[in-house]
């Protein structure tokens, strides 16, 4: 059988280590899904098709893979629908920093430009979200430029798209694709000795020392520590840092912003300085105004989100590593003892509140939810969230211990991402419980994915906060004064509607029954779904409430807030201050 330009691209794939692709097949792809089924598979050293049922579910799943892994994962999508339903899925792999190649099918080339049938522009559709987008107009260019993709997905970790015309992979292929290494790695800068040593001034001037770090803290987490050691800095941290730097950390004061809880806010504005440490945390609101200084390896994140003493444009271990020899260990802990104390009161109220008044409330409140499926999970579960009100039962309730993983939608705040990265965590993750905390605004968006996990005997298991509400978008009316509208929505029973796809499923209406609806479902050998019907006035508390969003609830329906607890936060908490050296 001849050889086609369909077949160089998936030579390239497998040469990159890819051996799956998630997506849709069809019309303008069809020539690529034939190379995919001829290559036998991952098995035979070809590549895996993973069926998704929505391209936007293929490009959150390989986002999960991405993150998970940290090697490169695939999606594709036909031309015209195919590509503007993968596009979002695409934007949030790229936002999050999950290195994906999308490969986005085109009308025939010669009709480009001509208003044919299903005709975009991909490249411009494609362009903000994605380091890298290209068309191939010629056979001999698919090899080049999808390593060129792959490359710049790889090393900016974000996506890389190549736009490929349907005629195009049905051409004959010129020969044998010759080998060549896939460079894995990013660049890291190391700071000047010049900025390592302002720094370090800067922090011997400097009484109360405050650090606040997110995800960029991922390689250098035992760096992050023993500088907080050194200097006796309280560390806050954002959402996506909460798995790197919440746990077994003595000196953790948790969140700051809409999420936040405990004594991060309280530490970043009391400190004489604060060091922000990789992360570009958006809400400003939230956020000191003076005497920061910030270490990212994107200078473009630099003072974007606060006025800066000084910025570092170099990797974060290497600058740490350097500064480390320049400072002494400080011997006063007041700040830092007076923070955790804070903190642990903080979080022990909130934690009392929950336990007196949650656990037993009808209608069942998501915190009792998010608890229970904390401690019924495994130590190493793969969590994924979804938007909205499940952003925050994830941010106080689950427990990172360093083996567990927690994925969202965490900056561009899509709707419905949980589901499809919980497929995308599972397929290659086949060993590993992998749990969905989906809201049911976010499962509806999406739900045939659920035909996904089934159809690929997937045993990941699905927790269904069932409100009738879009809890979040209900808050944001209440906060701006005005009361809800088209938030609530009927009744769905999601337990019948996954039974009828061939789930394992609990539904639960009374608070006594959630445990043992979960661990059923948690215990289950294949895909199952627990659906649990919660109160929609549940809503978030933040770590500092600003006076507009306060005065706007006063004017909505008053103060509709139910506090909630944060649950095994606070036994981190309580264990930090009992490590306080006495005098």
């Amino acid at each position: 059988m001849p050889r086609h330009v369909a077949d160089d691209l998936l030579e390239v794939l497998v040469q990159a280590g890819v051996t799956r692709i998630y997506g849709l097949v069809g019309d303008s792809l069809n020539a690529f899904g034939d190379a995919v089924r001829r290559s036998g598979g991952a098995a035979k050293g070809g590549i895996d098709w993973v069926h998704v049922h929505n391209e936007e579910g293929a490009a959150f799943a390989a986002s999960a893979e991405a993150q998970l892994t940290g090697r490169l994962a695939v999606c594709a999508g036909s031309c015209g629908p195919g590509n503007t339903h993968l596009i979002q899925g695409v934007m949030d792999a790229h936002r999050s920093g999950a290195p994906i190649l999308a490969v986005a099918s085109h009308i025939p080339s010669r009709q480009i430009g001509t208003g044919y049938f299903q005709e975009t522009k991909p490249e411009a559709l494609f362009a903000q979200a994605s380091y890298y987008c290209e068309t191939i107009s010629h056979p001999s260019q698919v090899v080049r430029l999808t390593r060129s993709a792959i490359q710049a997905a790889i090393g900016n970790r974000g996506a890389g798209v190549i736009v490929v015309p349907g005629d195009i992979l049905t051409e004959h292929s010129e020969g044998a694709v010759p080998a060549s290494a896939t460079v894995t790695g990013r660049p890291a800068s190391a700071p000047s000795e010049q900025e390592v040593a302002e720094l370090a001034r800067r922090i011997q001037a400097a009484g109360k020392i405050a650090i606040f770090g997110g995800i960029g803290c991922t390689d250098a987490r035992a760096d992050v520590l023993e500088l907080a050691r050194r200097l006796n800095a309280p560390v806050g941290h954002t959402l996506r840092g909460k798995d790197v730097l919440q746990y077994d950390n003595p000196f953790d004061v948790g969140m700051t912003g809409l999420l936040g809880y405990g004594a991060c806010y309280k530490s970043l504005h009391d400190a004489d300085l604060v060091l922000f440490l990789g992360t570009d945390f958006p809400y400003d609101d939230f956020l000191p105004v003076r005497n920061n200084v910030q270490v990212d390896i994107d200078p473009a994140r630099l003072g974007r989100r606060v006025p800066l003493a000084q910025g570092i444009a170099a990797d974060l271990g290497l600058t740490i590593r350097a500064l480390l020899p320049h400072l002494e260990q400080r011997r006063d802990r007041s700040f830092l003892d007076d923070m955790l104390r804070t903190h642990e009161r903080d979080v022990s109220h909130s934690v009392d509140t929950y336990s007196t008044h949650v656990s037993s409330k009808k209608p069942i409140h998501p915190e009792h939810l998010a608890a229970v499926i904390d401690e019924v999970a495994d130590e190493d579960a793969v969590f994924t969230a979804d938007t909205g009100m499940c952003c925050t039962w994830t941010a106080r309730y689950i427990t990172p211990n360093g083996r567990r993983r927690l994925l969202g939608s965490w900056v561009h705040g899509s709707m419905a991402n949980a589901l499809p990265m919980a497929i995308g965590a599972q397929v290659c993750s086949p060993g590993r419980q992998v749990v969905s905390l989906s809201g049911d605004g976010g499962l509806a968006m999406l739900l045939g994915e659920l035909l996904t996990a089934k159809t690929h005997r997937l045993p990941v298991k699905v927790g269904v906060f069932n409100n009738s509400s879009l809890g979040m978008v209900r808050l944001e009316m209440l906060a701006a004064g005005d009361p809800p509208f088209e938030t609530d929505h009927d009744h769905v029973d999601f337990a019948a509607i996954a039974a009828g796809a061939g789930f394992f499923t609990r539904r639960v209406t009374e608070p006594g029954d959630v445990r043992d609806a979960a661990q059923a479902v948690f215990g289950h050998d294949g895909p199952a779904l627990l659906d649990v019907v919660t109160t929609p006035d549940a809503t978030e508390v933040p770590s500092h409430i600003p006076a507009e969003d306060a005065k706007g609830f006063a004017l909505s329906l008053g103060k509709m807030v139910l506090d909630g607890g944060v649950g095994e936060v606070a036994n981190i908490a309580r264990l930090n201050v009992r490590n306080i050296p006495r005098p």
